[in-house]
């Protein structure tokens, strides 16, 4: 019989790790709560529950490994929901992080805590209660801060606060996307951003996954930090690589993270590694089901999955066999409903061009870019360079072009 293998979450993200799934033989089984989600239609078995819902899902986990097919191994990848893999992991007597280590990796607040507490290097921090402890951050900090809801996930909510920006109106707008109503401000560090993606082995950390951050649209979308894909690799000395590598790993050590993989969302400020955040889940975007394995041919979904299941992985495994410029860039249509998509196959047929996928189609509705939930299209590039990568891709972005229904009079 075929190990059993519950992915939560079944968006589009997902479906690179679910397919890489299915080929390693595995019955995969994934859950969420649309039941028109595009991973379901990928999966041997399907659960609908909310991946927000540790019980509900746990419960329905354990209904399915009695009832139709044992689960052997439980991950999330596109979800930002340790939580949720942690009680199912508790409930079937499974691998996986604590539910202590799913709680800091997604309470950003006990998450900067815990990093301090260790000496982990992050920026300066505090609680928000209300807007006038925002305003005396600024008038005591000045106006390079960052205000985030606590327990939000893809960048929702997530704000600079530039020249014009009202404290009152940043609070809140944080507040709106806090599950349990809570803001927090830290200060903004400048510098080159990178994505990193880890696995911890027996106290050692590999990182195959290392990406320069592409915020070419900080003025544009401003005060909203809305990301624009990634180079890879990342452009960095190997000196701020090991020190990037290190500080990542020591964060996730410090939040109880081993024999485990793990999401560094990374910052290069005056020369010194510090942590944004980090995650103990397979990242979203695309980056480690597509772009790892493209830019360094480590099938870093698959590790992942072995580990779950409480099959070895080695160093070997996690070890890059080559360098390949890999560079992602998404597509921003202005809010509204989408009538049409142009251009894409014409995308498609350029030189270096790998893939292009839109993740939203013909009536669907596109909400005004504040964070990554108004991508509408990902496309991926190669070249002989990284720089012929953009330029691979900038080609292909020009050739995209989205239809916005007109607004009736």
């Amino acid at each position: 019989m075929a190990k059993g293998l519950l992915i939560i979450c079944g968006g589009i993200e997902a479906t690179h790790g679910i397919a890489r799934a299915r080929e390693m033989g595995l019955h995969v089984v994934v859950s969420d709560a649309d039941a028109n989600a595009p991973g379901l239609k990928l999966a041997d078995g399907q659960i609908i529950a909310s991946t927000y819902d540790p019980e509900g899902t746990a419960d329905a986990a354990e209904h399915y490994a009695r009832a139709i097919h044992p689960i052997h191994g439980v991950i999330c990848m596109g979800a930002d929901v340790p939580h949720t893999v942690a009680a199912v992991a508790a409930k079937l007597g499974l691998k996986g992080v604590s539910p202590e280590t799913a709680h800091l990796a997604m309470d950003k607040l006990a998450m900067k805590q815990r990093l301090a507490a260790h000496d982990i290097p992050i920026p300066w921090f505090a609680p928000l209660r209300d807007a006038a402890d925002l305003q005396l951050a600024l008038l005591e900090r000045g106006r390079d801060l960052v205000v985030k809801p606590v327990d939000s996930r893809g960048g929702r909510g997530v704000q600079r606060m530039n020249a014009d920006r009202d404290a009152a109106e940043a609070f809140e707008a944080a507040k709106s996307q806090s599950p349990t109503g809570r803001v927090m401000v830290e200060a903004y560090l400048s510098g080159p951003q990178i994505s990193t993606e880890s696995i911890l082995l027996n106290g050692t950390g590999y990182t195959p996954g290392f990406s320069d951050r592409n915020y070419e649209y900080l003025d544009r979308f401003a005060p909203w930090f809305v990301e624009n894909g990634g180079d890879l690799p990342a452009q960095v000395s190997p000196a701020i690589r090991a020190d990037v590598e290190a500080t990542v790993t020591a964060a996730a050590k410090a939040l109880g993270i081993d024999n485990h993989n793990y999401k560094g969302d990374m910052v290069v400020h005056q020369g010194k590694a510090h942590v944004i955040e980090i995650a103990a889940r397979l990242s979203g975007g695309y980056f480690c089901t597509r772009e790892i394995p493209l830019s360094t041919g480590v099938d870093f979904v698959g590790a992942t999955i072995k580990l779950a299941l409480g099959e070895p992985v080695t160093p070997a495994d996690l070890t890059p066999a080559f360098e390949r410029p890999i560079v992602q860039r998404y597509v921003f249509p202005p809010a509204g409903k989408i009538a049409a998509l142009h251009g894409l196959d014409d995308a498609r047929a350029l030189p270096g061009i790998l893939e292009v996928l839109p993740s939203k189609g013909p009536g669907d509705i596109i909400p005004s870019a504040t964070s990554s939930a108004a991508r509408a299209v990902m496309l991926l590039a190669t070249g002989e360079s990284v720089a012929e990568a953009r330029a691979n891709a900038d080609r292909a972005l020009r050739l995209i072009r989205i239809e916005m229904m007109r607004q009736a009079a």
